[in-house]
């Protein structure tokens, strides 16, 4: 029944949002990347009052069931020149948002406006000015919830850390009351103490510049040396998801590295200068022109068969044809994980925190879906031996054979020509850092390479506002909890007060008949009072008289 309900909530996820619901909470987020910027407007109703359960985040959608969000170009980091220019840039993000959101509910719907990478290679002194302005001027113009803390620049941990929790709340891997899904066994701290709950998912993402992993480390485990300490401190993230800092069930320990020049099209700048270099020593230890004149080209293990292509590096050129090899480009490829200068993490040596790879899952995305779907139509759940053949079987055919193919339709929507020339170098490089630089096991049965979850795109902005939202459950709770003390107290008021009044009639009953008793005693005495003197004056006043009598 619980999967039922999760999925009927799916589906309303794709419906319009309800504007008119004065229960509904937004929030806004600005997610200013180094390209563009987006914004994206979210809803949640109010906390269901269970502490451990966290807010109920959804898209926005329109009248037309579209999601809200809207993109600029280029990025914000084009007015580091010019700071004062932050908030008109912006401009047409916020008001955007503020036409969606009900004008009621600006006051309370928080803003976050967060700054990747196109900012992070700014001077620090350019982004501090470009915060300020934003900070002192957005306000002037928009009335959403908007502080200092509000605008930042997130580090490349931060927004890994936010793709890990975007992904695993739309999985529904932080409803821990569910159990029908697979469990895990968490420690908690240095206390010793420990739960079962709900396994997280992973998550692998390859960019063309960047490569990110993030995935729950169950166990913080042995360090066996000063440097993998410190090397851990700085790639695990501990946070606590829920609204309780109390409660642990929502303690998550997460390890998040991004490796810069480890993306699809960044590796494989690196893999042909590497062929250059190798192939230029080559031709002067041994007098020989491989790859200088177009009639004795470079053997390109890593291009399909009979594709011809320039290398053009520092002034030189070499002349390469594709001769399809898979297998050689794979191993051709292994020094490009140690990385190719000192600004470059290594794949092999830096510090990775264990894998659990008996219970463990992992969702692979970009470059990931795109290298197994693309062309090779395998994705989905990964199998290596079936990637591999079918990776082999690509490489192997005539460049003719492949165009042929692309223009009768049988690849997907998505590839292109630049999809068709790379498929087999991105293939290879995605089994190397799979395989040989996350050591995953060529047997793993729980990767799926997916560009959707449910049907949707998730982003890391949804995250950010999760995590940056996640104390206001205290504030329904809290409402909750006057609430019920206000009707407890009532009922009790009500009682007391019930008992009060007849006690309250008993005492002045009480009272009357102890003053009517007190009168009547009072009446007695008198009346005893009178008859004594009475007896006094038949006693003295009858003989005087009798004296006097003639």
């Amino acid at each position: 029944a619980r999967r039922d309900d999760r999925y009927l909530a799916r589906a309303e996820e794709l419906t319009a949002t309800d504007t008119e619901d004065l229960a509904l909470n937004y929030g806004v987020v600005v997610d200013c990347g180094s390209s563009g910027s987006r914004v994206f407007v979210y809803f949640w109703p109010p906390h269901n009052g269970n502490p451990h359960d966290l807010l109920d985040i959804k898209q926005m959608r329109d009248r037309s069931s579209r999601p809200v969000v809207k993109k600029i170009k280029p990025g914000i980091s084009v007015t580091a020149a010019a700071p004062e220019q932050a908030t008109p840039y912006l401009r047409p993000l916020l008001r955007f948002a503020a036409a969606h959101v009900p004008p009621r509910k600006h006051k309370e719907t928080p803003l976050y406006i967060l700054c990747t990478a196109g900012m992070r290679l700014l001077p620090e002194g350019q982004q501090a000015a470009i915060l300020e302005d934003l900070v002192r001027n957005v306000p002037l113009e928009f009335d959403f919830l908007f502080s200092k803390s509000h605008a930042e620049v997130i580090s490349g941990k931060q927004e890994g850390v936010y793709a890990w929790i975007g992904i695993n709340f739309v999985l529904g891997r932080f409803d821990h009351e569910d159990e029908e899904d697979a469990v895990v066994t968490v420690a908690l701290g240095d206390q010793g103490k420990s739960l079962v709950r709900k396994r997280t998912v992973g998550i692998l993402d390859m960019g063309g510049a960047s490569l990110q992993i993030a995935y729950e480390v169950p166990d913080s485990g042995a360090i066996s040396s000063p440097q993998q300490e410190e090397a851990a401190k700085s790639l695990l993230a501990e946070f606590n998801l829920g609204c309780d800092v109390q409660h642990t069930g929502h303690m998550y320990r997460v390890y998040v590295n991004t490796f810069l020049g480890f993306g699809g099209n960044f590796a494989r700048q690196r893999y042909e200068e590497l062929v250059l270099n190798q192939t230029y020593v080559h031709n002067r230890l041994h007098g020989q022109q491989t790859g200088l004149n177009p009639k004795m080209p470079f053997l390109d293990p890593c291009l399909p068969v009979g594709l011809e292509d320039t290398l053009t590096r520092g002034g030189q050129t070499l002349y390469v044809r594709g001769r399809g090899d898979w297998q050689a480009c794979v191993k051709l490829l292994q020094p490009l994980l140690a990385g190719s200068n000192s600004s470059q993490a290594s794949l092999v040596g830096t510090y990775k925190a264990p894998i659990d790879f008996s219970n463990s899952e992992f969702y692979g995305f970009s470059e990931f879906f795109y290298c197994t779907e693309d062309v090779l139509r395998l994705g989905g759940q990964y199998n290596a031996p079936t990637f591999t053949s079918a990776a082999q079987e690509y490489c192997s055919q005539r460049w003719e054979v492949l165009t042929q193919r692309f223009r009768g339709g049988l690849y997907s929507a998505h590839a292109d020509q630049h999809r068709l020339k790379y498929q087999c170098f991105k293939s290879a490089w995605m089994y190397q850092v799979l395989h040989e630089g996350f050591q995953f096991p060529l047997d793993y049965p729980s990767l799926h390479t997916a560009q959707l979850v449910y049907d949707r795109e998730v982003q890391w902005t949804l995250g950010a506002i999760l995590y940056k939202t996640r104390f206001l459950p205290l504030r329904d709770l809290r409402q909750e909890s006057i609430r019920q003390a206000h009707v407890s107290w009532l009922r009790l008021s009500f009682v007391y007060n019930h008992y009060l009044f007849f006690a309250c009639i008993l005492v002045v009953a009480l009272a009357i008949v102890l003053y009517l008793l007190r009168l009547r005693r009072i009446h007695r005495r008198q009346l005893r009072s009178a008859q004594h003197t009475l007896l006094w004056l038949d006693k003295v006043v009858v003989p005087l008289g009798q004296g006097n009598v003639p």
